[in-house]
């Protein structure tokens, strides 16, 4: 039977014997046992159908083939329960087949390429040595060159266990009770519809002979590579489906297939191309609370309508584009295999983060830097891959771990400068700066608190230390440091008198339900007296939370244990020593340098009754996030003020010590300093409506962030050492 070539494909019976032969195989499959293959199929795969179909599907002819071949596959692959990728005559017309999809995007057969990709997709997801079957051409380029290590013996068993010498599939097993005649029929069926589908191949001009399956280097996964090309489709349906597709393949456990993904397709070029290339397509200059406050993204649901947003800014589409398309970045790398996944992070730190964000935090221009940080803090904040965070805190912070020196503080360019941003002149690029880098401290990764701080402390040489000997019977009951001074006989402590303190019993009734005191013979300082030292910091006169209701310590108790737990359990695959090293195997003779990002946290603390109400509290917010680390040599640097320090070391303690003692000379000279500070506390709590300008309202408001920062640590320090100190 011959049909007219100009005719399309639905002017003739085509799609019906299609239909039909489809029935025809899953009726056969239903009335036989699991796994065995019946004749029909047995003739559909000897007589190499799928090939004769897949020429057809190429030559588009009669109009309208394609679509009708990619959709026979799809429901035959869906559909028939039974293994058939690993038959010769099935994996190479499917391979064929594969590479004639995404050739050119907008087709009339788009719909029908991507929903057999995906099938195709979600069988090798279920049996990933599948994926072997389509690197065939990589795989028979390497062993003409010798190569062992990716063709192994059992592959080539596999192989041969599922072909036989000609490339047939074994015979099947006849089912018992199963009537000759109706075999017969069926197959005679079978045979009629292919016949007329192989109609005058002759006629059509199409060669029918075997591809060459030794493709260019870039091809030889082209499964990938169909995908990657319809990722671009402007459909954007198509192009979801496709991204969906990736995201199966990439995880697939086979390491051919994971070295194949990634040095032989253009994925890792294509991920960050886009990324990129969205990024250059933003706005020089976008509000940073736009770009903190934008919809949570997900890239799967890229619908966004401007007419329909009622909190549009200019920049919104393609900011979401952006973040769509990282998080998609995200989600495949977190997915995908380990090699897989660390070739692609890695490619997006050298493409996207090192060549495009880069020169744009490096930049000069105020609007321009504020953009890019404000940009930077979106990532880190929505990172969620393990591999990809390594490679952003590298690409931030650099790899050193060694301890910094005041001359070396340029070595990592970017820190550098993202650090010295923490005290810029502009009060909006500082505030950013530093709320990245508090969210970046509260990522699961350990070089972050290692480079920022925690690599200058390991020495211990922030103290000075005497050797004990009988003279040294100053160390108390309490543990103190031989040589530490009291603070009670301090000058500048002249409040710390009974009446003013709070004692160990009752800070303890204050926390919540707890066991008893853990017995103080570590040489640890007495908590009492560490939460005494800060809450008593700032003297009477200017407190004024006590005035206030609600403003207590009891609210930064509860709050520190929340977030004392939290940061535990993000520190517990760290595996941190639980008391601080032997000074004895400490270089106590080392100069101390804190390191460039507590210097700067420490003169911006020193600043606090001069700067600006917002930047002192994202100041102190970095500060107290520090604070929680259970690491203990955070705790003895940042919250022991009876810690004997070094000459020309300071501590957290000591530079808090130097604002209140300059505090209390200021107070001298303001006149009715209390009761103006209450009203600058009830206007900030909302408490008194906005009145006149009230005179020294930065200092009045700084003193207010003080006396709260000193209630906060006061809080961490309580709620670690009753944690350490419970079995």
């Amino acid at each position: 039977m011959f049909y007219n070539d100009k005719a399309p494909v639905t002017d003739t019976n085509i799609p019906s014997h299609l239909e039909q032969m489809l029935d025809i195989l899953v009726q056969e499959e239903n009335e036989r046992e699991s796994g065995e293959t019946g004749p029909c199929m047995e003739y559909l795969l000897h007589h190499k159908i799928l090939e004769t179909l897949y020429t057809l599907g190429k030559a588009d002819c009669p109009p309208g083939m394609k679509q009708q071949v990619l959709a026979f596959y799809t429901k035959l692959l869906g559909r028939i329960r039974q293994p058939l990728l690993p038959h010769i005559n099935v994996h190479r017309p499917v391979q064929k087949l594969i590479r004639l999809c995404g050739e050119v995007l907008a087709t009339p057969t788009e719909n029908e390429e991507i929903q057999f990709l995906c099938i195709v997709c979600a069988k090798l997801k279920q049996d990933p040595y599948l994926v072997n079957f389509f690197l065939e051409s990589k795989l028979k380029a390497m062993a003409l060159q010798g190569s062992a290590s990716v063709i192994t013996e059992d592959m080539i068993k596999d192989q041969e266990s599922v072909t036989t010498d000609t490339g047939q599939p074994g015979q099947p097993k006849e089912t018992p009770g199963a009537s000759g005649a109706e075999h017969m029929e069926k197959e005679d069926e079978l045979s009629q519809q292919a016949e007329e589908l192989s109609f005058g191949l002759d006629e059509l001009n199409v060669a029918t002979s075997p591809e060459s399956s030794t493709a260019c280097p870039n091809q030889d996964y082209n499964l990938v590579n169909s995908l990657l090309n319809l990722t671009k489709s402007p459909d954007g349906r198509i192009a979801v489906k496709a991204c969906e597709g990736l995201m199966l393949l990439v995880s697939l456990p086979e390491p051919a297939a994971a070295k194949c993904l990634t040095q032989s397709t253009c994925l890792c070029e294509l991920l960050t191309d886009r990324l990129a290339t969205l990024y250059k397509a933003l706005p020089q200059s976008l509000d940073p609370l736009d770009i903190e406050t934008v919809e949570a993204i997900n890239w799967g649901l890229d619908s966004y309508s401007h007419k329909e947003d009622a909190s549009a800014f200019p920049g919104k589409r393609a900011l979401i584009s952006f973040l769509s398309w990282f998080d998609y970045c995200d989600q495949l790398i977190k997915e995908a295999q380990k090699t897989t996944a660390v070739a692609m992070a890695k490619a997006v730190r050298e493409r996207f983060f090192i060549d495009v964000m880069e020169p744009q935090l490096m930049q000069t221009s105020e609007i321009g830097i504020l953009t890019s940080t404000a940009l930077l803090h979106r990532i880190v904040r929505q990172v969620t891959s393990d591999v990809l965070l390594q490679e952003l805190v590298y690409f931030i912070l650099g790899e050193q771990r060694e301890p910094e020196t005041l001359t070396d503080i340029n070595r990592h360019p970017l820190r550098h400068r993202l650090i010295e941003h923490c005290d810029h002149i502009s009060d909006e690029i500082s505030i950013m700066t530093l709320r990245m880098f508090e969210h970046l401290l509260q990522k699961p990764n350990e070089h972050i608190l290692y480079n920022l701080v925690l690599r200058n402390l390991e020495e211990r040489n922030y103290m000075e230390y005497k050797p004990p000997c009988q003279e040294d019977k100053d160390v108390v009951e309490n543990g103190q440091i031989a040589g530490a001074v009291d603070l009670e006989e301090d000058p500048l402590f002249t409040d710390l008198s009974p009446d003013n303190t709070l004692s160990a019993q009752e800070w303890l009734s204050a926390s919540p339900p707890v066991s008893p005191e853990h017995p103080k013979n570590d040489g640890k300082t007495e908590v009492h007296k560490i939460v005494n030292s800060f809450l008593c910091l700032v003297p009477d006169e200017a407190k004024s939370s006590y005035h206030v209701e609600g403003t207590g310590y009891d609210t930064y108790l509860r709050d520190a244990h929340r977030q004392f737990r939290d940061y535990c359990v993000i520190c517990l695959r760290w595996e941190w020593p639980g008391s601080p090293r032997s000074l004895e195997k400490c270089n106590l003779e080392a100069s101390f340098f804190e390191g460039h990002f507590l210097k700067v946290l420490f003169e911006r603390m020193g600043r606090i009754l001069d700067q600006p109400y917002d930047v002192n509290l994202q100041v102190t917010s970095v500060l107290s996030k520090l604070s929680l680390f259970p690491h203990p040599h955070i705790h003895e640097y940042l919250l022991d003020p009876y810690v004997n320090l070094a000459s020309g070391c300071k501590s957290l303690f000591s530079v808090i010590v130097r604002v209140v003692g300059d505090l209390m000379v200021r107070i001298q000279r303001i006149p009715d300093f209390t009761p103006k500070l209450l009203l600058v506390r009830k206007r900030l709590l909302g408490l008194e409506p906005e009145g006149p300008i009230i005179d020294h309202m930065t200092l009045l408001e700084g003193v207010i962030v003080l006396e709260e920062f000193c209630k906060e640590l006061a809080a961490i320090a309580f709620v670690k050492y009753h944690t350490s100190a419970t079995p």
